[in-house]
């Protein structure tokens, strides 16, 4: 199901939202692939919580709204989020956690992943931890051209 979504959050953006992910309809999580896919890092950092958390693959985690959107105008231009399907897991009644998985499209390659988010109770991201879905010798086998 195609979700548009009128973005509401702290942070005002003049376009809506249109990403399909299926089984996942939290506007929270839409805002966070949009804003990562436009290359608007400042305003993705400002969905975390101020002690939020990223956990990127092959490096140390990432703590603190300025330093997530550091990591993120360094790491992630150029980079299309493809979020494909998820589901919602009730932690408890001050944090839901939503696992995603989808694609990573880069210049070179496409390669598998998935997300899990945490929100708390005033839906700010908590954490998001990002997995490759793939072996380290299939990334070893990419080559630049």
């Amino acid at each position: 199901m195609k979700t548009t979504v009128s973005n509401d959050i702290s942070t005002p953006l003049a376009e809506t939202i249109e990403i399909d992910i299926q089984g996942i309809h939290e506007p929270v999580i839409y805002a966070y692939f949009e804003r990562l896919n436009n290359s608007k890092f400042i305003a993705t950092s400002k969905l975390f919580a101020e002690q939020g958390c990223l956990n990127p693959p092959f490096d140390n985690q990432i703590q603190g709204r300025d330093a997530i959107a550091q990591y993120l105008e360094k790491e992630a231009q150029g980079i299309r989020f493809c979020p494909e399907y998820g589901e919602v897991l009730m932690i408890d009644s001050n944090l839901t956690q939503y696992h995603i998985q989808g694609k990573v499209e880069m210049n070179w390659f496409t390669i598998n992943v998935s997300w899990s988010i945490d929100l708390n109770a005033a839906n700010e991201i908590m954490l998001v931890e990002v997995k490759l879905l793939t072996s380290l010798d299939d990334l070893l086998s990419f080559s630049r051209i």
